[in-house]
């Protein structure tokens, strides 16, 4: 087996250091949320930016979020869309989203992102059942784990063909290898992961950044 590079603290911040670029807002958001007390629910800087990456990468102009927290994700998203772009951002809570709001504002995108408070499966029901399947380029999953399997097939209704699919926490800390862990968000991903590396709709790859990202391409015929 090839060896594989360890990322020590040190040679984490010299890819933070060459690589990340961030706004004042992305950088005072990240460490707002830093502070508080599911910190770790929000997504590395050098992730954001690969998401905003992927955004521009694709000529996104309809981008889906399924969990939003604060919004840092959601930043670094609409930072890559042109002025017609949108989002849809997905979430249950009211008091992490007004964190996500204030921010939103104040890097003048708070016009861009559609904000729906509320079950994600219900949301993301009634964007199909409104006809907007195949019309995303982009969707985003990072919520509740157990119910990702659901979220990803929605999220393939919804994108378009050619369309990516980006989804957190696939590693799930590396429990996904531990028949010993049987809390139902592992079980759930592990099913997924599977799920993916099977559905003959999508093109697929499984990252090995911060948790475990994979991307799904809907095919294009």
């Amino acid at each position: 087996m090839l060896n594989r590079l360890q990322i020590n603290d040190d040679l984490y911040q010299y890819v933070f250091d060459v690589s990340v670029k961030e706004t004042d807002v992305l950088k005072r958001l990240r460490e707002e949320t830093g502070k508080l007390p599911l910190a770790e629910m929000q997504i590395p800087a050098e992730q954001g930016q690969f998401l905003g990456f992927l955004v521009q990468a694709l000529r996104a102009r309809k981008v889906l979020e399924v969990g939003v927290f604060t919004g840092y994700s959601t930043l670094w998203m609409a930072g890559g869309l042109p002025d017609e772009g949108r989002i849809v951002a997905c979430d249950i809570s009211r008091e992490w989203t007004d964190i996500a709001r204030r921010h939103w504002q104040e890097a003048g995108v708070s016009d861009q992102i559609d904000l729906r408070i509320g079950p994600a499966i219900d949301t993301l029901a009634g964007l199909i059942g409104q006809g907007h399947a195949d019309s995303f380029d982009f969707a985003f999953i990072d919520a509740d784990k157990e119910n990702y399997l659901a979220y990803y097939e929605h999220c393939v209704t919804l994108v378009r063909p050619g369309g990516v699919i980006a989804i957190d926490n696939v590693l799930r800390s590396g429990e996904v290898i531990d028949p010993s862990v049987t809390e139902a968000g592992t079980v759930q991903i592990r099913w997924l992961n599977e799920r993916i590396r099977d559905d003959q709709r999508v093109l697929s790859c499984l990252l090995p950044m911060a948790d475990g990202l994979t991307l799904a391409m809907k095919r294009i015929s």
